[in-house]
């Protein structure tokens, strides 16, 4: 099986999961251009339980909230990129702007955002607080982002 799952299969996986009591992490984001900032956040992400998911914005999705021009990577590549870290236990791909419906249906013991968000901004974190889960914020990689590597390409070769 891989570990790039749509949403009906990730919730049968996750149900045999919590039957032998493992606690859920999930995590979502665009990903666009992985780098040093998602890996050692998704590495930190996982470190808070037993199973990291990480909620991939779709292509259509990163374009309305990024803008033209984004994903630079299909949310294909981008699935199996993430899928291949030893901190990422399965991917599933979201068409909405926010991962709501997802949380929803993972019904993650722990939700995980980077320290740019406030705890009480988060998506879905009233109702991961509804059941007993936990919110927790990681902080970020200083000067890492997906938008600073775009632009240093762009600046060394724009002529």
């Amino acid at each position: 099986m891989g570990r790039v799952l749509t949403q009906a299969k990730l919730k049968k996986v996750l149900a045999e999961l919590r039957q032998k009591r493992k606690k859920i992490v999930f995590t979502n984001g665009c990903f666009d251009l992985l780098h040093v900032g998602h890996v050692k956040y998704l590495a930190r992400a996982k470190r808070t339980g037993d199973v990291l998911v990480v909620g991939l914005n779709s292509d259509s999705s990163v374009r309305r909230l990024k803008g033209r021009g984004r994903p630079i990577l299909t949310q294909r590549d981008r699935g199996e990129i993430l899928a291949a870290l030893g901190s990422v236990d399965f991917v599933t791909i979201f068409k909405e702007d926010t991962p709501d419906k997802l949380i929803r249906l993972v019904r993650p013991d722990i939700l995980v955002k980077g320290g740019d968000y406030k705890a009480d901004n988060i998506v879905g974190a009233e109702f991961v607080h509804s059941y007993g889960g936990k919110v927790k914020t990681i902080p970020l990689v200083r000067n890492k982002s997906t938008k600073s590597i775009i632009s240093s390409i762009l600046r060394r070769y724009a002529k």
